[in-house]
């Protein structure tokens, strides 16, 4: 077979213990469809492992999003992102895998495995920050309560206070009463541009690559929506948390983020028609 014909297919380890039948489905269209090397890796380093060594092979992610921001991660810190084309079959709840949906990636196992054989390189854009790390698709200030999150594991601590919070019952709520948005003051800068300083606290900052660019969305506290296309933001203030993609990041106390057009590729079906934005 031809190089492209060579697969190495990593297998999350979080697939693999909450649905080995999507995982075993995916493999065996994989295996029938090409020569696919087969790694399961326990732990991160591991993983890490199993894609730096993948050689001429075309790296396979079977995993949720969480498992493609790993690869993403690991191969630009690789600087091997642009070498070739990643793949990804997507296993997990239905909110686990929404930013691969939102990619353009089938979410059953045996459309995605097909897509991965038959399907076409895409070229995407990616968020970079001055930390290294990476943004597939969005992030937004502060954390907020939308989509899944990973952070980092609790301490014992943290488990006996999360087991008296469920022992305590909370104050009711007063009927018509509604809770105080609450407020950051942040210093936000796109191209250089201004557009809100910490005298004027907002409500949340959100940053979408988009076709080539990065929107970038403010919202003051007492005034619409302030919206603006940049290469680069930067978000400064007290220390805060971020959601990058499905992962929590923070606190920082300033970070610069710098999109690069078309910097990665994604394998997607043949007859893919551009993502909702």
């Amino acid at each position: 077979m031809s190089a492209p014909d060579q697969l190495l297919v990593v297998i999350d380890a979080v697939a693999r213990r909450n649905d080995g039948e999507s995982v075993r489905i995916a493999r065996d269209v994989l295996r029938a469809g090409a020569s696919a090397k087969i790694c399961l890796p326990d732990t991160p380093a591991e993983f890490a492992r199993a894609l730096a060594r993948r050689g001429s092979r075309r790296p396979v992610v079977i995993g949720d999003d969480r498992a493609l921001l790993r690869a993403v991660a690991q191969l630009h810190r690789g600087r091997e992102l642009a070498d070739g084309a990643l793949s990804v079959v997507p296993v997990g709840p239905r909110g686990a895998v929404e930013l691969s949906g939102s990619l353009g990636v089938p979410l059953g196992a045996v459309a995605a495995a097909r897509a991965v054989l038959e399907g076409s390189a895409r070229r995407l854009d990616l968020l970079v920050d001055d930390g290294d790390g990476v943004v597939v698709r969005s992030l937004r200030i502060p954390v907020g309560p939308a989509g899944p999150a990973v952070v980092e594991p609790p301490s014992v601590w943290d488990t006996c206070r999360s087991l008296v919070r469920t022992l305590v019952r909370p104050a009711p709520s007063v009927p018509g009463m509604r809770a105080a948005t609450r407020t950051h003051r942040l210093r936000v800068e796109a191209d250089g541009r201004l557009l809100s300083d910490v005298d004027d606290p907002v409500e949340g900052v959100t940053v979408r690559s988009r076709g080539g660019v990065a929107e970038v969305v403010v919202r003051p506290r007492a005034a619409e929506p302030v919206r603006v296309e940049a290469t680069a933001v930067t978000v400064s203030g007290a220390a805060f948390r971020y959601r990058a993609d499905a992962l929590v990041t923070g606190p920082v106390g300033t970070r610069t983020w710098t999109l690069r057009p078309a910097a990665w590729s994604l394998t997607l079906p043949q007859s893919l028609t551009p993502p909702a934005e």
